[in-house]
């Protein structure tokens, strides 16, 4: 009998001790001081420790077949969110006249569903990549007005519930701040960007509505017509969640960390989360020296850096991975090399950089917040274990380490208790 006890007490404490070990070293679990997290993780692994809801990047159908692109791409751990680089625009998605073209973003839509990954939507209204039937047509206010109506809420209601957000009207300002003359803005004046998002708002309540542009970063003009464009739509009593900084720099011309934070903090005043949603740094000289490598692994770094440091930034996408599918080169001839991946798909120095800055972000961000935002770390949910950290020994121990000793000195003592009175 007294063999049993003995053996009943040592059983005791092994089971206190795998459960609670368990606990910690299971992935994405806290001990103590904060998240574990290790570089090699993954970029979107680490952001959403690190407090965010992902890491994207743009990816078209034309990718499928590149076997060793889309072994990254599927990686949820890499990436948790795609954007459709093209086949969502108005000329891939309504050629003609009331004929849609929904394979390809359906196509994409069904990947990220597969891989567990977020479907971010790219874009509504823009004046590029038009269909002749749109750019040149002849229009007055009320036949372009029902023309993105019936656009824009064919197009949402068709992806309602599989969208994350939108990019609801893109690029609709002039590098100076002025409006761009886009067939809309000549026809409509200003009134196609509040038709543009209640339009959407109403095909998809539940979607994030965002303004997407490039250059707010750099240009202080840009960016204050940006502001006055939130708050004319605001003003008109239409939805808009989100900014979009496109982020498309060029090494060593990349705003700092300090000026990317300020830049979103005036939108955060009004209310919007933001993202820096087309990310690219290209090098302006080919091939790049060590000095240009380590400047961009310092920019890339910064930019994430800006995101982290504002709690409504919710995310950043790469607008590509790998140069071997960047539109860089082709745009801006001289200019390339720009994203985290080589043609060859090996991991850059810039990579390397910004993983090992997630790293230590996402070890010492605290748990999830009370709201659910982006601000706090991500953890996973324990495992059904002898003590799991949603047992009333593990959760007076305070967890960890200390649960640990907690747990084997108080079965130890029952033990030697029942032993004595033996």
């Amino acid at each position: 009998m007294l063999i049993n006890f003995i053996s009943l007490g040592l059983l005791l404490v092994s089971a206190a001790t795998t459960g609670v070990s368990a606990q910690q070293n299971k992935p994405g679990s806290s001990s103590g001081t904060g998240t574990q997290a290790k570089a090699d993780q993954g970029l979107n692994a680490l952001m959403v420790a690190a407090g965010k809801l992902y890491m994207g990047t743009a990816i078209e159908t034309n990718n499928f077949n590149d076997a060793a692109y889309m072994a990254i791409a599927n990686d949820r751990n890499e990436f948790g969110l795609y954007v459709p680089e093209n086949s969502q625009k108005w000329e891939e998605i309504q050629p003609a006249v009331n004929t849609f073209s929904f394979a390809a973003p359906d196509s994409i839509d069904a990947l990220a569903k597969k891989n567990g990954q977020m479907f971010r939507c790219h874009t509504l209204t823009w004046h590029s990549q038009l269909p002749t039937f749109v750019a040149n047509g002849t229009w007055t206010k009320d036949t372009l007005s029902a023309l993105i109506t019936t656009h824009i809420t064919n197009i949402v209601t068709h992806y309602a519930g599989s969208c994350y957000a939108w990019d609801v009207v893109n690029e609709a300002l002039n590098d100076n701040g002025t409006f761009r003359s886009s067939v809309f803005f000549r026809t409509m004046g200003t009134d196609f960007l509040p038709l543009s998002f209640t339009v959407a708002s109403k095909a998809d309540p539940n979607a994030k509505l965002y303004y997407n542009d490039f250059n707010l970063e750099t240009l202080p003009r840009k960016a204050d017509a940006a502001v006055a464009l939130v708050k004319l739509v605001q003003a008109a009593g239409a939805p808009i969640h989100g900014i979009g900084f496109q982020a498309h720099f060029r090494v060593g011309q990349t705003p700092n960390t300090t000026s990317l934070v300020a830049l979103q903090n005036r939108f955060v005043a009004l209310g919007l989360d933001t993202t820096f949603s087309e990310l690219d740094i290209a090098h302006t000289s080919l091939p790049p020296n060590s000095t240009a490598i380590e400047r961009q692994a310092q920019d890339y770094v910064g930019v994430v850096a800006a995101c982290l440091a504002v709690q409504r930034c919710v995310g950043i996408t790469l607008w590509q991975f790998s140069d071997k599918y960047s539109w860089i080169p082709t745009t801006f001839p001289g200019l390339g090399d720009a994203c985290l991946w080589t043609a060859n798909f090996t991991k850059k120095p810039a990579y390397s950089s910004v993983a090992s800055f997630l790293a230590g972000k996402a070890a010492a961000t605290p748990g999830p917040n009370a709201s659910g935002r982006p601000g706090g770390g991500v953890q996973s949910t324990p495992t059904s274990t002898a003590f799991s950290a949603a047992s009333p020994a593990f959760a007076m121990s305070g967890g960890g380490a200390k649960g640990l000793m907690l747990c084997k000195s108080v079965l130890l003592s029952v033990f030697v208790v029942v032993l004595l009175s033996w």
